[in-house]
């Protein structure tokens, strides 16, 4: 008798577990890959996940102390006899060194949000020199569907490819967006329309000036 040191249904689990971190950070993906590719209109796709996202990290991490528990808990003596009558060397699916590296992965795929604005260019705020301040004009837009810095970034990209605009602050947790622009050089219908190609979009209804 053999005994395995990953079971079947452990490593069943372990690509359940790999499949789920990936699911749950799809809101987060989605918008860089968008970004790469430049079909911003999906950016927005999987944003109504957002809500079960806790659950499916909280399920990932479930899943993933168990195949652990299982390949570190104490053997059997029963165990540890059919050990002895084994002669082959385990494979590296079979291994911790496998576990680890799905375990490690599965990590950076659930912690995606918080290095995604990464994957964007640098979006320094830019100086007006010289401008009058009734020739600008600051409007904060109310976006919906961002969830992750990823998301930042992207309706950031978006309005600042607006020629005329100066400046923006966009924030997931705020849902919004505070843009600063050249009254004689665009309009915010034009910075709307831009933001709305990402696939998020902005309540004109919640607009604040």
């Amino acid at each position: 008798m053999k005994k395995e040191n990953l079971p079947k249904n452990d490593k069943t689990l372990l690509g359940a577990g790999l499949g789920i971190a990936f699911i749950a950070s799809l809101c987060c993906i989605t918008p860089v890959f968008a970004f790469l590719a430049g079909i911003g209109g999906i950016a927005s796709v999987f944003s109504w996940m957002e809500p079960v996202r806790p659950y499916l990290i909280g399920l990932t991490v479930l899943i993933l102390s168990f195949v652990w528990y299982q390949k570190l808990k104490p053997r059997t003596q029963e165990e540890m006899e059919c050990a002895c009558e084994e002669n082959e060397k385990p494979s590296f699916w079979q291994s911790k060194a496998f576990l680890g590296m799905v375990t490690a992965i599965s990590v950076i795929l659930l912690a995606f949000p918080y290095y995604s604005n990464a994957f964007f260019p640098d979006t320094a705020k830019q100086e007006v020199v010289y401008v009058m301040p009734d020739q600008v004009e600051t409007v904060t837009f109310n976006i919906k569907g961002m969830t992750c810095t990823g998301c930042e970034a992207t309706v950031d990209n978006a309005a600042r490819s607006v020629d005329g605009v100066v400046e923006v602050k966009a924030s997931y947790k705020e849902h919004s967006a505070k843009i600063t622009y050249l009254k004689e050089k665009t309009t915010r219908e034009t910075i709307i329309a831009a933001i709305n190609k990402t696939g998020f979009t902005v309540d004109e209804d919640k607009t604040q000036n």
